[in-house]
């Protein structure tokens, strides 16, 4: 199973967020790529099954400068196939909170097979261990849902 999660973090908060989705991920016997969008080449975007985007949220609600070029790289690619994920760090004090989740989930709804979205507050805390476990859970659901991984992954 090729599985990435790549992120974007400024305060460590994010990373950290992406770090819990990947601890989960191994809970539930699946290993994936780790990376952060700067050293991440997009041109392997489409030799995975899945990707998990983590981003933190920029300004009044945009995506990050560094995850331009990969949301823009969904645009462009075929990525139908491919089960998506989106995460994201944020502050409710500001009136779109983690509105870089939003715009990742709208577009990613639209090109790929998108499985779940996830908001933390700020730096992940203990309870947000439990929604990461969730939002893994919903992942691999929708791994082993597909025909074609179920008999990859059987295999």
């Amino acid at each position: 199973m090729n599985i990435m999660i790549v992120y974007a973090s400024r305060t460590g908060n994010t990373e950290q967020l992406a770090w819990l989705i990947q601890k989960e991920l191994g809970r539930n016997g699946l290993a994936a790529d780790y990376t952060r969008i700067e050293d991440f080449d997009l041109n392997q975007l489409s030799f995975y099954q899945a990707c998990i985007v983590v981003t933190y949220t920029w300004g009044t609600g945009d995506v990050p400068k560094e995850m331009v070029s990969l949301y823009e790289a969904f645009e462009r690619k075929e990525v139908s196939e491919m089960v998506t994920a989106i995460a994201g760090t944020g502050d409710q004090c500001y009136a779109h909170f983690c509105g870089a989740v939003d715009r990742f989930r709208d577009m990613l709804y639209v090109h790929s097979n998108l499985a779940v979205t996830l908001k933390v507050e700020l730096s992940p805390q203990r309870s947000d261990g439990e929604k990461c476990g969730m939002f893994v859970k919903k992942v691999v659901e929708r791994l082993y849902s597909d025909p074609l991984l179920t008999t990859i992954l059987s295999r």
